[in-house]
């Protein structure tokens, strides 16, 4: 997947968690990824993330090594 799309959808999951009640939007973020992410994405993101994680929201840098 094109870094460009992965980051768009990593923010767009990290702000609808952001949004919802409870604590640790990291820990949900990092949870959804686990779930429905398959294994190359979710390594696609971690090495995005050591790689600097350019135009990441926080929240999803956070949630990286969780992952």
């Amino acid at each position: 997947m094109s870094p460009e799309k992965m980051v768009h959808m990593a923010n767009q999951i990290a702000t609808f968690f952001k949004t919802q009640p409870g604590n640790d939007p990291a820990a949900k973020v990092a949870g959804h990824i686990r779930d429905f992410w398959e294994p190359r994405m979710r390594d696609q993101l971690r090495s995005y993330v050591a790689d600097g994680g350019g135009g990441l929201d926080d929240v999803v840098i956070e949630a990286a090594p969780l992952i």
